[in-house]
């Protein structure tokens, strides 16, 4: 099983006002409340793919905390691990660019998802845990996230972390960065934006970083590249795959559907050590994951594809 940590949040996504119709004051257009947050869609993404998969978090019980769990088990998703809490749940508005990139603007104080605690040793069926966003910065979660990375990665679980910098709610960026590097010998797998790499590098390009991460105890850094399509690096091979093919309506959860098919490929294939993949593993795997997101940003808003829709989308 899957295990998927972090937050759980709304996504106030910008959608085009009615023909005829006005803005309000400001010129600022109806916003359309999506369920979303990293992790979330990690899980969900790779429930969608037929992998057994968990989430953990703290969710509220607020109505959108009640939406959240609905589309969680709509997915295949197990909510075992879900903890519920009257705290408000987390809100995310949207800004979208010329190009359909999402910027973000959180607001999370006193809200549900960072309140979450440990809950101590995972599951023995427990083979892989993700973690990341902002389940890895917000206190006090991020302090429990963090302890159960080191706990699981010292019995064996493939540990995986996406990062998904939002550096408008990281105070001390070299604090961070210390932090993130603390966390590498503990991860397997690696997967972060070209942005994201540039941002914890500080400046640094990724091909670079993602060498240095390597030497730091990392197995597999896979990096997501917008139209440059997605890259792996391990300390023995370099391999790169297109993205998938699809027409842009915005890239919410692109990222994340990369990381939750991977770890739904990995699991279908019972890989614990990602040292014993080869090159055409890997192509294959990330080949996977492509084709997944380019069904993600096909679509508003993070809402990835099932197993059915992928074996069917570009025949």
């Amino acid at each position: 099983m899957i295990v998927v940590g972090g937050e759980a949040l709304v996504d106030l996504v910008p959608v085009q006002a009615p023909s005829g119709e006005s803005t309000v004051d400001g010129g600022v257009g109806p916003l359309l409340p999506t369920l979303g947050g990293g992790p979330y869609n990690v899980a969900l993404a790779a429930g969608r793919l037929g992998a057994a998969t968990s989430f953990l978090c703290r969710i509220s019980r607020d109505r959108f905390g009640e939406g959240l769990l609905d589309r969680l088990h709509a997915s295949g998703v197990d909510t075992a691990l879900v903890q519920r809490g009257d705290e408000p749940t987390t809100l995310a508005v949207v800004a979208l660019d010329e190009t359909g990139s999402a910027h973000y603007t959180f607001y999370t104080e006193g809200t549900a998802d960072r309140l979450v605690t440990d809950p101590g040793p995972l599951p023995d069926e427990v083979t892989a845990l993700s973690l990341g966003t902002l389940g890895m910065v917000l206190e006090p979660g991020a302090s429990a996230y963090e302890a159960m990375l080191r706990r699981e990665s010292a019995r064996g679980v493939l540990t995986a972390l996406d990062p998904n910098i939002r550096a408008m709610l990281i105070d001390d960026p070299a604090a961070y960065r210390a932090r993130f590097a603390s966390w590498l010998p503990d991860v397997r797998l690696l997967k972060l934006s070209d942005d994201d790499a540039g941002w914890l590098a500080d400046g640094a390009d990724a091909d670079t970083a993602a060498r240095t991460w390597l030497e730091s105890g990392v197995d597999a850094v896979v990096l997501t590249r917008g139209a440059e399509g997605v890259s792996v690096r391990t300390s023995t091979l370099s391999v790169s795959v297109p993205p998938g093919r699809a027409e842009v309506a915005d890239t919410i959860g692109a990222g994340d559907t990369v990381q939750g098919a991977l770890l739904a490929w990995l699991d279908k294939r019972e890989v614990r050590e990602l040292g014993s993949l080869g090159e055409s593993d890997w192509r294959e795997a990330l080949g996977y994951a492509a084709k997944a997101a380019g069904i993600t940003v096909s679509r508003v808003g993070a809402e990835p594809p099932t197993a059915a829709e992928l074996d069917t989308y570009w025949t």
